[in-house]
């Protein structure tokens, strides 16, 4: 169906000079119908649409315009003619109609990007609980993204827009396609994600507004819309992508349905939606908490969320309906083959005692006391207590305690990984199974009021005492999201994240300090390290005094030497684990292609071998060697991408991971004070002959950079050109510079056809650097949408960097050798006979070696110098000075940038047993025991980023039996199999000295401190 709608009236002004016209001028009323488009952008489009010559018949000969397809006539203009044009254009009924019955012109791909990044950052300035964010699929993103001329990956709702190329030759992309995130088969009306998709990979989140104006560009679905939520204490917003999938089981007829509410939603909202999916009364109905398939507690009627109340993705809930009075006194069968016997709101809470308790069997007591509930006040809800149990009262191991598993709550396997590990580090669960209940701090501001602490003692206590029956933690889960809200929900994260977080917490809910003294430390000043490191040991025992500050924390000595007046400045810091890089012994070949920035010489390509995981800097140290760099210079590097710069690597510690080798580098020598001067950019362009627009002449040749000093018009940018241009200069043609009035200039045509001739084209080219440019040249603006040409005399308002385009005409190509900057080679080109390496494998030592090598600190990290009174990018120097009992070693495989996710799977060789570290020890008292370590307990990641999976091996140091721990499921493991290139955390406790200097028992003098 097809209406048609009577657009506008435009005022067109036909020049006299050009035949073609050149001024459109749209009244306000344009703007009005189409809203929210400026006059500029109607301009613009109306000046880019067709014009073609023909004859009519009314008015003879003339230019037609065609405003838009499907137009009812063409519209005819005389030279000189000034006309009111009014016309009908027919359009389908749902090409661009909005609702209102006024038109949606398309935008180009400039203004789409435009209005896209204001409605971002109006979002991002608004953020509140409530907003409504839409699931998009990033592989259409990244087609959208490449359509307007943004950098691929780059979210513009997330981060601040960078740089781009301003053209593609990217089509512009169909219909919105969110397919590939939802299952097959799932209601068209309410379509479910995949629960595998990730954030970034998968799918990108956009405001509602941006929504709104994609979906009227591109229509498409189907359309998933999700709210932002306020999670734990902190109240971080954060988008809702999975709402909460409940199986509801209704005990009348044992049918199951399923029921998603947000885990922010009340219980009173759950029963109201229950009630109406079922068509039952909210009086006559009763809920229960049936995880498991077991009734563990019903859940009464409230403004209590479902996750206060410990509901868990996926778990079933059970719905009793009461008939004539009277509630149903069973249901069905449990998992032992038992009556489902109505059972009390309250869970019924067991008194285990260190000894003489109930023999616990299936994770519930055979006895009960009266009046455990006068014994300490826990919690404030009923499901903050894992199955009950009292968890700050002193209790005793069952038999083959320790070989419990921990279900898996929804992609928490990261979580049981580090629990496991902690709750088999013997100081830790010995401490957790007495009663500690003395030292917990509820007034710390910097804890979580004892609570993290109860919630972890409780589950320990559950882990060492069912048995072998797996422990579903969702009591502590609940606790972790409300106090660590990032590791809420059922994402996929890091266990060593994780754990940095647990011991913290542990720490302030657990610490002996109530009240922190205020202490200003003092430099070194010269005076011993023994008495420095003791003093600084003092002060932080003075405010941090706690099981986890006895058992994990050690001390490091750190060094920082002012590169400038050379002060040195020597602190003696607290560590709870040391984060290890993994030194690579891997090596890439790179080939970059050099420029001189003063066109002293030609391009040159170089090939060097740099470590297959190491930075920017790396690879600049390596050219510099490779093309002998001067002292007074340095590398700039830059991707070059369909003959514009992409973006510049100035970073030296960016990973060269983010290089592929099917990219272009460049790096131009350019000098150490060019920071300070103005950087021109200098990309080329070309048409098949002069007599094509500007917009039709295609970019070649690879781009070049160089430096003004003090520029002021456009002779500068012109001189600068013709010295970049000058290595280029064919054998027949020579130049040189000279001064005129303190300025460069070009003078001298000679040439080599025979003494006292000159070629005529020459000395053209001389008469036109006198009065003219020597080149047709255009600077560009920011945005990269709009040129003008300079001249001679055009003042130029310089920035910090400066853009201009070349028209290469036939001059040019007869002056210069335009090959040296055609076909830059590829980073790296595959070979089809290229052998295949070994995995790589390197030693605990040398990661450890690694991580305490000087090494000058990060841009980003400058140290600020008491001398000198600046910041400055001093050397680190790291030495372990106080080693803890128990030695945590997080082996860093991970490394994320703007551009890359990555991870490593080397190998790394780790002692199980007699791990000595007395070499890397600076202090010379011997009264901190031991330096030899054995392995209890690691924590492994297996697989790649966002589909991982976690699991950790165990060590019972009763049975010196190894155990593998993957979720609910324990297993026996010998010790050869646990040394994997799945290793992540490795924990290590101290083994006791003898007298004779032998490797003896593990110390288990964990205040010794």
């Amino acid at each position: 169906m097809y209406k048609k709608i009577t657009l506008c009236v435009i005022k067109i002004i036909h020049s006299k000079k050009y035949i073609r016209p050149t001024e459109i001028v749209a009244p306000a009323a344009v703007c009005a119908l189409l809203r929210w488009v400026g006059t500029v952008y109607v301009l613009d489009r109306l000046r880019s649409l067709k014009w073609k010559e023909g004859r009519s018949k009314n008015r003879g000969n003339g230019w037609w315009l065609q405003l838009f397809e499907g137009m009812d006539r063409y519209v005819a203009l005389r030279p000189g003619e000034r006309v009111l044009l009014s016309w009908i254009m027919t359009i389908p009924d749902s090409g661009y109609m909005m609702e209102n019955g006024s038109i949606e012109l398309p935008c180009t791909p400039e203004e789409e990007k435009r209005i896209v990044l204001e409605l971002s950052r109006r979002a991002e300035s608004n953020l509140r609980e409530g907003n409504v964010y839409y699931v998009v699929s990033t592989r259409w993103y990244m087609g959208w993204q490449k359509y307007t001329g943004q950098p691929v990956g780059v979210f513009t709702f997330n981060e601040p827009p960078t740089e781009a190329p301003t053209s593609s030759a990217a089509d512009r992309p169909g219909p919105i396609d969110n397919s590939d995130l939802v299952l097959n088969g799932s209601d068209g009306a309410d379509p479910q994600l995949l629960r595998t998709v990730e954030e970034g990979r998968d799918y990108v989140l956009v405001p509602k507004d941006v929504w709104e104006r994609l979906y009227a560009w591109y229509k498409g679905g189907p359309v998933l819309a999700r709210k932002m939520i306020s999670a734990g204490d902190s109240k971080q917003f954060h988008v809702e992508v999975f709402p909460l999938c409940l199986t509801l089981v209704d005990a009348r007829d044992n049918s199951q349905s399923v029921v998603r509410l947000s885990k922010k939603a009340s219980l009173h909202e759950l029963y109201k939606t229950v009630c109406r999916l079922k068509g039952v009364e909210s009086e006559k109905a009763r809920i229960w908490d049936y995880f498991n398939k077991q009734k563990q507690t019903v859940l009464v009627v409230s403004n209590q969320t479902l996750e206060e109340s410990s509901l868990q993705m996926d778990q079933h809930i059970l719905l009793e309906v009461q008939i004539d009075g009277f509630w149903p006194s069973g249901f069905g069968m449990d998992s032992t083959g038992n009556d489902l016997a109505l059972v009390p709101v309250e869970p019924l809470r067991s008194s285990v005692t260190i000894a003489g308790g109930p023999t616990l069997s299936n994770g519930y007591s055979s006895s009960y006391s009266s009046n455990i509930y006068g014994v300490i006040n826990l919690s404030s809800t009923n499901g903050d207590m894992e199955d009950g149990y009292e968890s700050s009262r002193s209790m005793t191991r069952v038999d083959r305690g320790g070989l419990a598993g921990l279900q898996n709550l929804g992609n928490t396997c990261f979580m049981n990984s580090a629990i496991q590990c902690l709750v088999h580090t013997p100081p830790i669960f010995e401490y957790f199974l007495e009663d500690y209940s003395s030292e917990i701090n509820r007034q710390n501001p910097l804890g979580m009021h004892g609570e993290l602490a109860l919630a972890f003692g409780e589950l320990l206590r559950k882990l060492w005492s069912s048995g072998r029956t797996p422990v579903a933690p969702r009591a502590f889960k609940t606790k972790l999201a409300r106090f660590a809200p990032q590791f809420s929900g059922y994402n996929q994260h890091d266990s060593q994240e994780l754990l940095a977080f647990l011991l913290d917490g542990l720490h302030e809910d657990l610490n002996r300090v109530k009240q922190k003294p205020y202490i200003e430390t003092k430099d070194s000043d010269g005076r011993p390290d023994e008495e420095v490191a003791d003093e600084y040991w003092r002060y932080h025992k003075a405010r941090n005094d706690s099981i986890i500050v006895d058992v994990f924390q050690g001390q490091y000595k750190s060094t920082l030497v002012c590169p400038v007046c050379n002060k040195i400045s020597i602190t003696f810091d607290p560590f709870m684990y040391l984060s290890l890089p993994l030194p690579s012994t891997a090596t890439r070949t790179m080939t970059v292609t050099v420029f001189y920035g003063d066109g002293s010489g030609l391009p040159m390509p170089y090939t060097v071998t740099v470590l297959k995981h190491g930075c920017c800097k790396d690879l600049i140290q390596a050219l510099g060697a490779a093309c002998c760099l001067r002292t007074d210079e340095y590398l700039l590097l830059a991707e070059v991408y369909e003959h514009r710069i992409y973006r510049y690597l100035e970073n030296p510690s960016e990973v060269l991971g983010t290089i592929k080798d099917d990219e272009h580098i460049v790096a131009f020598r350019l000098p150490k004070n060019g920071a300070e001067l103005t950087r021109l950019e200098i990309a080329h362009r070309i048409g098949e002959n002069d007599n094509l627009r500007a917009s039709e002449r295609k970019l070649f040749l690879t781009p070049l950079i160089t430096f003004l000093e003090d520029p002021q018009s456009g002779a500068d940018i012109d001189l600068a050109v013709h010295r970049m241009l000058s290595p280029l200069r064919k054998k027949g043609y020579s130049s040189s510079i000279s001064i005129r009035n303190g300025r460069e200039s070009t003078n001298g045509c000679s040439t080599q056809l025979g003494p006292g001739t000159q070629s005529a084209e020459n000395c053209e080219s001389e008469e036109m650097s006198i009065n003219s440019l020597s080149f047709h040249l255009c600077i560009m603006e920011d945005s990269g949408l709009s040129r003008r040409r300079i001249s001679k005399e055009t003042v130029i308002k310089f920035g910090r960097v400066v853009k201009v385009m070349l028209d290469w005409t036939e001059r040019e190509f007869d002056l210069y050798d335009a090959s040296y900057l055609k076909d830059l080679p590829e980073v790296h080109k595959t070979g089809l006979t290229m052998k295949k390496t070994k995995q790589e494998a390197i030693s605990l030592f040398s990661c450890l070696d690694a991580f305490l090598k000087e090494e000058p600190l990060g841009p980003d990290d400058m140290w600020y110098c008491p001398r000198c009174k600046e910041h400055r990018q001093a050397s680190k120097k790291l030495d372990l000075w106080r080693l803890p009992d128990i030695l945590v070693f997080h082996l860093k495989r991970f490394s994320y940038s703007r551009w890359l996710k990555n991870k490593l799977d080397t190998f790394v060789n780790f002692p199980t047993c007699n791990l000595d570290l007395s070499n890397y020890v600076k202090s010379n008292e011997a009264s901190e025991g031991s330096h030899v370590y054995e392995l209890y307990a690691i924590s492994n990641h297996y697989g790649g980023l966002g589909g991982g999976h976690y699991s950790a091996y165990c060590k019972l140091i009763d049975d010196n039996r190894w155990y593998h721990f993957d979720d609910a499921h324990v297993s026996p493991v010998s010790e050869d199999e646990i040394k994997t290139s799945a290793a992540y955390v490795l924990f290590y406790r101290r083994v006791r000295g003898k007298p004779n200097g032998a490797v003896g028992e593990p110390s288990h003098g964990y205040r010794a401190f």
